[in-house]
């Protein structure tokens, strides 16, 4: 129920009260579901994995993450620890649903490019090596017996490869009723969300809100993983014009992150639910 309370969003139109409404409602759920029992695969044995299995938990939800500078305030893994946290909330709401390992070796751009690539750490596993690596792992997971293996990317050079692979799968498991979602809205609606949230709250702008190791992803690193963000080094603009930071990490709080990472699940959700919704019929209801 909660989800649908987003539907305001698909509009051209965000009002500031609806937004403070919506999130107001939504802060008591992070609490609740940050217990929902042990999802994670890697953390079972394969006898508890089969039983959860034969219970009905034959979802899987694939993480993507990534390795990237990210200033000199914030943690490589920031989309690791992320995603990871989101796919664990995503797999509370779904009830029916374990999580896969999480994958870091992903696109993160070329190996010499500028503020980014040539960072020390950096590390970039371009397509088609990526979509290789997801396909054999929806392949893994097929074979075992999951009917439905869920993407899901916290960087955008992650999307393509993602979409890519769920409908080479898809296609050819056409028939066998299993099914791949790649759920881009994670990133792009989730993205939308927080953007239009910060701007009808707080009032700040894209400059400030920043596309990169900014108060979004600061925020959400605060909220998942603390340690993962020097506050000591937190400066805007990251305080240097080759810091490969934009916007102003000063101003992320970690109730800021607490919805920035509830968007990206209520984004995932709601693309989920489509695709799953029957195709309507022609003509009449």
């Amino acid at each position: 129920m909660i989800t649908h309370a987003y539907d305001f969003f698909q509009g051209t139109r965000i009002l500031p009260g609806a937004l403070t409404l919506v999130a107001s409602i939504l802060m008591p759920w992070s609490a609740a579901a940050q217990s929902p029992g042990d999802p994670f695969i890697e953390e079972m044995t394969w006898t508890e994995i089969r039983d959860a299995m034969a219970a009905g938990k034959t979802t899987v939800i694939v993480p993507i993450g990534g390795t990237e500078q990210n200033g000199p305030h914030m943690v490589m893994g920031k989309h690791n620890y992320v995603v990871t946290f989101a796919a664990r909330e995503l797999a509370a709401e779904l009830g029916n649903a374990l999580v896969a390992p999480t994958v870091a070796w992903v696109p993160e751009g070329s190996y010499e490019r500028e503020d980014f690539g040539d960072k020390p750490g950096v590390i970039t596993n371009p397509s088609p090596s990526y979509d290789h690596l997801l396909e054999a792992a929806a392949r893994s997971l097929e074979s075992h017996g999951f009917t439905e293996i869920v993407f899901i990317a916290d960087s955008g050079g992650n999307q393509p490869g993602m979409e890519a692979v769920a409908q080479t799968l898809n296609a050819e498991w056409a028939d066998s009723g299993v099914k791949v979602f790649a759920l881009v809205d994670y990133y792009a609606k989730g993205q939308e969300y927080s953007r239009a949230w910060l701007r009808a709250t707080y009032g700040y702008d894209m400059e400030t809100i920043g596309t990169h190791a900014g108060i979004t992803d600061t925020s959400a690193v605060m909220y998942v993983f603390a340690q993962g963000v020097r506050n000591d080094l937190r400066m805007p603009f990251g305080g240097s014009p080759d810091a490969g930071v934009t916007g102003d990490p000063t101003l992320a709080t970690v109730e800021i992150g607490r919805m920035v990472v509830r968007f990206k699940v209520v984004a995932a959700l709601q693309q989920y639910e489509a695709l799953k919704a029957p195709p309507r019929r022609r003509g009449g209801a």
